[in-house]
Parts: C-alpha cells; structure tokens; sequence
C-alpha cells in the first residue's frame, strides 16, 4: 500500500477535540501502514466516562502517570539513514484524555520514512502531539514526558520485579471471573499497618477486541490491615473483565479505596507489551516520587 503523503515535521494536525468513543477507534479493524508523518493517526479516548462508572464525577482521589515504554522507534536522519530507540514516556493521570495503544503504534510508525534532524526534534515532536492529544479540548497543564534511549543505553537497561510481599504465595479457591469488591475486607477493629503486596496473576482483557492483557501489580498501603486472601482472589477476579489498562488500575484502586478506606493507597500495574509498546499505570492517593519506569522479566 501506498503510504499518505508525507508531512513535514514541523506541522501538527492532532484530531480534533471531541470525545471518541472505543468501538471507533482502530482495534480490532484492518489499519493501513503509513510511514510518513501523521499526528492524526492518534486516537484519544476520555478519561470521564470510566471514571464515572467507579464513582468519580469531580476530582479523582488519586493522582499519577501513565508509563509508556515504545520500543519500535524509528526515524530517519537527514541523510536518510534509519535510527532506532526506545522511547519512555509519561502521561499524567490529571489529562482529560488517554491515547488508544494501536493509534500510538500507528502513530509511531508514521516516523519511519520521516526525516529529521536529530533525535531531540522526534522527542520535541513527540512530546508536543502526545500533550495536545491527552488534553483534548483545553490548555495542556501538564505535559508528556519524553525520554529516548538511543542503542548505546540499550544494555543498561534493567529488568527488575516489583517489590513486595507475593500474594501468590497464597493457596486459596478463586471463584470470580469477574470484578468482584465484595471480596475485599479490612481489620478496622486492629492496630493499623503499611505494607507493600504483590501478584502476577492480574489478566483483563482489552475492552475493544477481548484480548488478554497480563500483569504484575503492586499494591503499597497504610492503615487497616487488608485481608490477603480476599485481595488475591479479587486481583484474580479480573480475569475475564473488559476494560483498558489505565480503567482497571483505577478501578481496583478505587475499590480498595473505599471498602478498606486505608490513609494511603498507591496501585502499580506493569502490563506485558503489545505492538511494541507496553503500559504501565501508576495511582496514589498523596504526593510521592513515580516509580522508575523499569520492565518486568515478562515485559
């Protein structure tokens, strides 16, 4: 196929500032390869609708980031010579709007026969579309974090898992296939605690083409002590639920929220990649450092 025709990287035509629904973005359709230039290929959804249908109609309780790791990048120099890296990248939680992931694939495909100067044009580029489409109709107020990492830093990155106590470790029966909070209690009655607990037997399923998506979740609290058993088989009980990755973190962080009412709650769900790309959720309910955005031996 032919590609479009090609844009020059200085112009930006994000889409325009509507609400989109999922059923019309690209998932799940046939999607024509363009490797020119092309901001208009990113597709933002809002992040209201969802949030609503877990209880947040004003400010959400939490505050966060998105973190993205891209690791098909690639762009041309002015000589036409192909560059490669791989590209980390920060959507705050307080944007309006997050990007479907196959749009931000296409998206990073269309750099591929594109010529620029040097690889702080392509993260300017970058960070200036992504911003625009993750504040969809106002002023951005935050902007996207953009890291690339060209070749020679490839060795040096690490592969690290989540720290914390494995609720995996846990023998218990899992009857829920689906969001279930009910199953999260808390010992209002004890002296409180803060402890951070972990499991890699979170799996969704895309809310578009039903898809599985894989993670590990980390989960750091204070105040009444959870009960472990019930978490895991709640964490489990996601398994055949329909919902993008940033929903379902802000959904079980919600549901802790308010059945377990901890004085501090901070969930982190690192996602297996897909497309090249993987997703990385972070929420927490007080200001704290963001995690350093390092993989997973699954991712």
């Amino acid at each position: 196929m032919n590609p479009s025709p090609s844009k020059h990287p200085s112009e930006s035509s994000s889409p325009a500032a509507r609400d989109l629904r999922p059923e019309e973005s690209p998932l799940g359709k046939p999607a024509r390869y363009c490797d020119r230039y092309d901001p208009s290929l990113l597709f933002p959804l809002p992040r209201a609708p969802k949030r609503a249908e877990i209880g947040i109609t004003g400010a959400p309780p939490f505050g966060g980031a998105d973190l993205w790791t891209a690791y098909e990048v690639s762009w041309l120099n002015p000589r036409g010579k192909p560059q490669v890296a791989i590209a980390h990248i920060t959507v705050p939680a307080e944007s309006t709007h997050i990007v479907e992931s196959k749009s931000f694939k296409l998206y990073l495909n269309s750099y591929n026969n594109t010529r620029f100067d040097d690889a702080e044009a392509v993260r300017t580029r970058l960070r200036e579309d992504l911003s625009a489409a993750v504040w969809q109709g106002g002023p951005v107020r935050a902007s996207v974090g953009v890291r690339l990492l060209g070749p020679e830093a490839f060795d040096a990155q690490p592969i690290h898992e989540l720290d914390g106590l494995s609720l995996d470790r846990l023998d218990v029966e899992c009857t829920h296939d689906t969001p279930a909070p009910e199953l999260l209690r808390a010992a209002f009655d004890e002296q409180p605690v803060e402890e951070t607990l972990v499991s890699h037997l979170l799996k969704s399923n895309c809310l578009v083409t039903g898809q599985p998506d894989w993670a590990s979740v980390q989960i750091h609290y204070s105040g009444p002590q959870i009960d472990q058993e019930g978490l895991l088989r709640y964490l489990v009980s996601f398994r055949n639920h329909n919902e993008f990755h940033e929903q379902c973190v802000e959904r079980i962080f919600m549901d802790l929220w308010t059945r377990c009412k901890p004085a501090k709650l901070t969930v982190y769900a690192r996602y297996t990649r897909r497309g090249g790309l993987d997703i990385n959720p972070w929420r927490s309910s007080h200001p704290a450092s963001l995690p350093a955005n390092v993989r997973t031996a699954r991712q």
